[in-house]
């Protein structure tokens, strides 16, 4: 299959083709595309060209379309549809995508969506899915699945099994529930083949099943589905109730929506943004931390004008004073985000001591390789074997504490249940910036004499 590729000249003959009301052509033309592709070829579109082309193709492909584009491109073609054209695109879609986009609209007009549903059993699924908050896993799975009951026979089950497969996209697996509809296991495919059609689903299921309850956290599913390699994944009620399932295109999206939001806390962007929204929004996402960052800057020149009469005396000391910076800020990131990723994986074992005895034996040994280079490269430039061995020792110690303090300041986070990949960008670099010229200077005072 050859990769999809968006080009200008694709664009503009369907702008002409648009513009010229030719359907059949642009019928034709898109109908072998897949509906991923169709909705990058829609966020290229004005907003009434975009509406013209869903309006034109059939719900079953447009629905899907939906899902792909951009929350605002969604929402500009969603405000030019009926009713009922919305509620055509809702019945061709999983419940918790139809749920996600409902949840988009309007107040005003939800109900009158919902009432147009023509499939009532489909509307009232989307409905309970509008009642679980959109950060747990009850805002996050779908209700179609596939259940049987531990009492069923075997043909029974396979009767009821065909029956209900008709509304699953994809059948990954088989849940067992009791007559109150309480999770109790899973049905294996192939002993449910190789087992006498008089058999009862009570001696052939499997009890042992991973679940995840309504109220739990995504990234904790997300976990869960990792760790176990799991394409699906069940959810239960308080009273340990089937109520839908989580399957792993969803959860690749709350990986990438985590990866997404840590990657710009990480830059020093407090909000989730995105390179199109507007300037106010991009200089609220932006400022507190580069804030942070003058407060920064002008802690560490307050330092240093503690230092002026030994700048004065020793003035290669101030040459090396970015280079303290910067090696105390890089050493911090580092660790921190070693850290961070150990948190996001569930990967760190061992205590909070030890896990810092060995960042700071890994920082020392680190330090002592670069000292001794800088040691003969200042040597050498200057010729003053004090003043080198100062800023030398300098180094060492500030990287040290610049290793304890990324390997702490995550874990406290965590500890404080605050996010800890905030810990990966300007805090860090910030405060190990005034923490490692504070330190050079105190120890190259000592070293010194002065």
């Amino acid at each position: 299959m050859t990769p999809f590729k968006l080009t200008e000249e694709l664009i503009l003959e369907i702008e002409q083709l648009i513009e010229d009301q030719n359907n059949s052509r642009l019928e034709s033309l898109l109908e072998e595309v897949h509906y991923a592709d169709v909705a990058e070829i829609i966020d290229e579109l004005n907003e009434e060209q975009a509406t013209y082309l869903i309006k034109l193709l059939d719900s079953d492909k447009t629905s899907d379309v939906l899902t792909e584009l951009d929350e605002d491109v969604r929402e500009a073609i969603l405000n030019n549809l009926s009713a009922k054209e919305i509620a055509e695109e809702l019945e061709e879609l999983d419940t918790d995508d139809a749920a996600d986009i409902v949840g988009e609209l309007p107040k005003e007009i939800i109900q009158e969506v919902i009432s147009e549903i023509e499939d009532r059993e489909h509307a009232q699924d989307i409905v309970d899915l509008l009642r679980y908050d959109e950060n747990s896993a009850g805002g996050l799975m779908a209700k179609e699945l596939v259940k049987v009951r531990e009492s069923w026979n075997v043909l029974t089950c396979v009767k009821e099994m065909r029956a209900q497969a008709e509304n699953v996209t994809r059948v990954h697996s088989i849940y067992v529930v009791d007559d109150d509809d309480k999770l109790k296991g899973r049905l294996s495919l192939k002993d449910l083949l190789t087992t006498s059609t008089k058999s009862h689903i009570s001696d052939i299921y499997i009890p042992k099943v991973d679940s995840v309850n309504v109220n739990e956290d995504p990234e904790e599913v997300a976990k869960i589905m990792s760790k176990y390699d799991l394409e699906a994944i069940p959810v239960v009620d308080e009273m340990g109730r089937l109520v839908g399932r989580i399957t792993i295109d969803d959860i690749v999206d709350v990986i990438k929506e985590e990866a997404e939001k840590d990657y710009q806390l990480a830059a020093g962007i407090s909000q989730d943004v995105e390179a199109d929204d507007s300037i106010w929004d991009l200089t609220r996402a932006r400022l507190p931390w580069l804030f942070l960052g003058l407060v920064g800057g002008v802690g560490a020149a307050a330092i240093m004008g503690g230092f002026e009469d030994m700048i004065r005396e020793h003035a290669i000391l101030f040459f090396f004073t970015p280079l303290i910076a910067a090696m105390a800020g890089n050493v911090g990131v580092q660790s921190s985000a070693i850290i961070v990723q150990g948190l996001a994986n569930d990967d760190l074992k061992g205590s909070v001591g030890n896990r810092l005895i060995k960042e700071m034996l890994l920082a020392a040994l680190n330090g002592v390789i670069l000292a001794a280079v800088l040691l003969l490269f200042t040597w050498a430039y200057k010729g003053n074997f004090l003043t080198a061995l100062a800023i030398s020792i300098s180094l060492i110690v500030v990287i040290i504490v610049a290793g304890l303090i990324g390997t702490f300041i995550p874990l406290f986070l965590d500890k404080r249940e605050i996010d800890p990949a905030i810990a990966t960008g300007p805090f860090i670099t910030t405060s190990n910036d005034i923490f490692g010229i504070l330190i050079y200077f105190w120890i190259a005072k000592m070293v010194l004499g002065i």
